[in-house]
């Protein structure tokens, strides 16, 4: 790749030795990458460079990932450049709520799939809006289930792959969101009642974060936990669609209307 071909990378980062394994892995696959080692010397690096995304540590001493943010940040809270953060999953919920960022791989990571998500982010970017937008929502088959019952689960993640879809699968509901975050899938299918987090509370909390808030949410009981109330608590904490059954042809023709 001739280097005014290559997409810079601001790496942002205070563990030195995990600094400059990134930097060396993405400077072999072909990306111009310059480090910090903290927030403040990040912001002294953008004054002479415009990059094509910041790989942005959030636990950091001095200003941190989190004043580094606020200050490429417009008041909306919108990053001027495309950020990838690295975070701890503890660290998940108080970072992104309010925080509009391209994506985030929880650390530790492997590089290769640092490498992924790089790769997808930059890409997204530089396409036409249009053009990009409908390839992610044409080519995303990818379907996150929210279950804690073994035999449930396995029912339903065998049916989804047999229509056709990439399935992964959490059994808490805390889980739903970091997991929800991390892949963007095309929908998110749960239990209403759920260990950790009712399904009802974890979907509101899906449709307050940015990076969340468009994805569809099917949500569903077992039957017996019916209440007159459910479908209007399910309604109004976003659910496009609530089922009265967990049976697996009704959840998978649900995310079928839903993603067609």
């Amino acid at each position: 790749m001739a280097d005014q071909a290559k997409s810079k990378i601001l790496l942002i980062d205070d563990d030195t030795s995990l600094l400059v394994t990134l930097r060396d892995f993405l400077s072999f696959e072909g990306y111009d990458v310059t480090t910090a080692d903290s927030g403040e010397l990040g912001l002294e690096r953008l004054k002479a460079l415009t990059p094509d995304l910041i790989i942005l540590d959030m636990s950091m001493p001095g200003m941190g990932g989190v004043g580094f943010l606020n200050a490429v940040s417009s008041k909306e809270g919108r990053p001027k450049y495309p950020v990838l953060v690295l975070t701890a999953r503890a660290n998940m919920a108080e970072f992104f709520a309010d925080v509009e960022v391209e994506g985030f791989i929880a650390k530790p990571c492997s590089p290769e799939d640092l490498l992924m998500e790089v790769a997808r982010i930059i890409f997204l970017r530089r396409g036409p809006e249009a053009s990009s937008a409908q390839l992610e929502e044409d080519t995303n088959r990818s379907v996150l289930i929210g279950e804690d019952e073994p035999e449930v689960l396995e029912i339903l993640t065998e049916s989804f792959r047999r229509a056709g879809f990439d399935v992964e699968s959490v059994v808490r509901g805390p889980d739903v969101l970091e997991r929800a975050v991390m892949m963007r899938p095309c929908a998110v299918v749960m239990k209403r009642v759920f260990t950790g987090m009712n399904g009802d509370v974890v979907a509101s909390v899906l449709r307050e974060m940015p990076n969340t808030k468009k994805i569809p949410i099917v949500l569903y009981d077992h039957g017996n936990e019916t209440t007159p109330e459910t479908k209007y608590l399910s309604q109004s904490a976003g659910v496009k669609i609530f089922l009265r059954t967990h049976a697996a042809p009704d959840v998978v023709a649900a995310v079928k209307r839903l993603v067609s």
